[in-house]
């Protein structure tokens, strides 16, 4: 059997047991009959035993068997397929990967959007974080006249709106974060680097909104109210997982939402740059009520842009 042949497999089961919760193996072998990766031929036991091995050892996801449930199966730690994590980003790639790729006649009304793969880098990057050691990258900032070459301990990679960023780290034990599109070199050294103990790269992120670190900017508590259609964006497509719907507290706040078709939504992040652009791109959809600083900026902001309009 290919490769790809057997991805699909491990796809499908993954799929199939985390939105039935528990399922039996019997239950599973229907399922499967009415595929067309079946040929007809039901799962066998030793099979479905080898492909939850294999996606225990690629995706790092566990089928666990509960035999005081009927032998039921289910994801042993679904917690993974909730989050940014990588087992949630490489299954949701690949099951839409599947999707498509078994649509190819309709691939003239299927538009994608263009993203650097950026793959030389990256795995050059991937194998130094692994192997422990420093690298050598030579990277153009934008509006630099020339590019600067830096030798830095590799710690994490993110993606961000469609980018990569290098999070590493300096001798002086400061950290800098790099965007993969911007890298014109990259040579692997020999010196070896140990990691910080206890470095968590979704913990180092955690009150980011982005990947802008570094300014000095501190977290604190924000509130944005979404207008009209914006709040079911903001419910759909949550800006930070620290957001949180506030409801109103009184018969007449609730009045007054209604009438202005308004909800509100409370984040616990640093109001870097990036987010500040997030804000400034929903235009009149979304309004800061908290800090009073931010809402301040962010309304001079919007005054500037109206000035450039009016220039001649």
């Amino acid at each position: 059997m290919t490769t790809p042949t057997l991805f699909k497999e491990y796809i499908w089961l993954v799929n199939t047991i985390y939105h039935a919760g528990r399922i039996s193996l019997s239950d599973i072998n229907k399922k499967w009959m009415r595929t067309e990766m079946s040929g007809g031929v039901e799962l066998a036991r030793t099979t479905f035993n080898r492909h939850k091995e294999a996606i225990e050892d690629i995706f790092g996801i566990y089928i666990d068997c509960d035999r005081r449930d009927g032998y039921r199966y289910y994801i042993g730690n679904e917690n993974a397929l909730h989050e940014d994590s990588v087992q949630n980003w490489m299954l949701s790639t690949l099951t839409v990967n599947n999707i498509i790729g078994e649509s190819l006649s309709l691939q003239h009304r299927i538009v994608l959007e263009n993203i650097p793969s950026d793959g030389e880098y990256l795995e050059l990057v991937i194998k130094a974080m692994k192997d422990g050691k420093r690298i050598s990258i030579t990277y153009r900032r934008y509006q630099s006249a020339e590019a600067k070459t830096f030798t830095l301990s590799p710690y994490c990679i993110k993606l961000f709106r469609q980018r990569w960023y290098l999070l590493a780290k300096f001798d002086d034990g400061g950290f800098a974060i790099f965007s993969f599109d911007r890298i014109e070199d990259i040579t692997p050294t020999d010196e070896l680097f140990t990691i910080e103990k206890g470095f968590n790269a979704t913990q180092f992120f955690s009150e980011c909104f982005g990947v802008v670190i570094g300014d000095g900017t501190q977290a604190e508590r924000i509130v944005l109210r979404a207008f009209g259609r914006e709040k079911y964006y903001l419910r759909d497509l949550p800006l930070h997982h620290t957001q949180k719907e506030l409801k109103p507290r009184t018969s007449e706040a609730r009045q007054q939402q209604a009438e202005h078709d308004y909800t509100d939504f409370e984040f616990h992040l640093r109001p870097t740059a990036d987010f500040k652009g997030q804000i400034m791109s929903r235009g009149a959809w979304l309004k800061v009520l908290e800090p009073e600083w931010l809402a301040q900026e962010i309304r001079q902001w919007h005054e500037d842009a109206i000035k450039k309009y009016q220039e001649k």
